[in-house]
């Protein structure tokens, strides 16, 4: 059955451009437009598509507004399209803390290299969200610390078609810093140096909930590499250094590694750990390579950790499209490293994590909830 979607946008152009690529694939049906928010509201709730594309600035209600009434109402999977600026960086990210599953750019050339790569990576990401049911998150902390939308969950099933009804509740959150008590399992016992994070497609939730949990005494350095444009992570970093115990920073060339500090890869480049006269160092650099899909690259830098601290690395791979990661993956458990993996349940796309879990390099598979307490508890908080 296709994809269901319900495209909102102001701007008669771009609803248009959107349609005719949608529906060049045959698994997409676009089944109505919205000029504004509001109407995006009522439509969401009369149609129940199965993905939204959302802009952010609208007359009448705007793209943030509208998708924090949806998600309490109706909540439906909603891809955000986004302007590459500090403004635009900031308001899509309220829009994912609203409840919207991930973004684009709305230029299409921001996209790929080529209209082709452009139109596939639009279709590709409708067809992933849309046929993922939304999966059960709780968000310790917002981004906009509006306790009132800062989290959603979904049933056990997603609703066929005769069946549209999709029921979700609230959990309780707490935004106190995890503690080993909180998880039944035990520690390996293993020792090590640093914790290494890899996400894409619903990375800036899950990261959120796992970091802001952390405790400011954190032993270790963290590096974090997020699939976003070069100009969103100054502004992600920055939102998650206000809301984290640990200090979270955007990489820099050459920095010196230090302990309880989270290091987010720039958009648009590589980072790697290098030892350098005894120090652990960053090295943050452009990369031309037409053999790297991914810049950042999950796999690129879990490739250098594994040359820097050999096997004393805690590696994860969470929610993302693709497989980045896997090889980076499979190079740190050839010198001992440990991997975790998020759990297809608490996905909101089950690739990047299932890459590393059916090759047979993850150790254990987790839901997002457990992975704080448990990163806690394997290195000695």
């Amino acid at each position: 059955m296709a994809v269901k979607v319900l495209v909102v946008d102001d701007s008669s152009f771009f609803r248009r451009r959107v349609t005719e690529i949608l529906e060049q694939d045959p698994e997409i049906k676009v089944i109505d437009f919205a000029v504004n928010g509001q109407e995006a509201v009522e439509k969401a709730a009369q149609l129940r598509p199965d993905v939204i594309t959302m802009d952010v600035e609208m007359p009448v209600l705007d793209g943030i507004s509208a998708v924090k009434k949806i998600m309490q109402a109706n909540p439906t999977p909603i891809l955000m399209f986004s302007s590459l600026t500090r403004e635009g960086a900031s308001a899509t990210l309220d829009a994912l803390d609203a409840g919207a599953l991930d973004f684009l750019p709305k230029k299409f050339e921001d996209i790929a290299r080529n209209s082709e790569d452009a139109i596939k990576a639009l279709q590709n990401k409708v067809k992933e969200i849309g046929r993922r049911r939304l999966p059960r998150i709780t968000r310790p902390t917002s981004f906009s610390n509006n306790t009132e939308s800062n989290l959603f969950s979904s049933s056990n099933t997603r609703a066929s078609a005769s069946q549209p009804e999709r029921t979700f509740s609230r959990p309780t959150v707490s935004s106190s810093p995890v503690s080993g008590s909180h998880s039944l399992s035990r520690a390996s016992g293993k020792k090590y140096q640093l914790v290494a994070i890899g996400t894409s497609t619903g990375g800036p939730v899950a990261l959120q909930t796992i970091l802001t949990q952390l405790p400011a005494h954190f032993p270790h350095p963290i590096l974090l590499i997020q699939h976003m444009p070069a100009a969103f992570t100054p502004a992600f970093a920055q939102r998650l250094n206000t809301l984290c115990k640990i200090k979270v920073k955007e990489a820099e060339n050459g920095e010196r590694l230090q302990p309880g500090v989270a290091y987010l890869a720039p958009g648009g480049q590589q980072m790697m750990v290098e030892n350098r006269g005894g120090s652990k160092m960053l090295r943050v650099f452009e990369d031309d390579s037409p053999r790297i899909t991914y810049k950042p690259s999950v796999d690129v830098t879990f490739a250098s950790a594994a040359k820097a601290y050999n096997g004393d690395v805690l590696a994860v791979v969470l929610t993302g499209m693709g497989a980045d990661g896997r090889d980076g993956s499979r190079m740190l458990k050839q010198v001992g490293a440990t991997i975790w993996a998020q759990d297809e349940k608490t996905c909101v796309v089950y690739g990047m994590p299932a890459a590393v879990a059916n090759a047979g390099l993850a150790t254990e598979s987790l839901p997002l909830q457990e992975f704080a307490a448990r990163i806690a508890k394997e290195v000695g908080c």
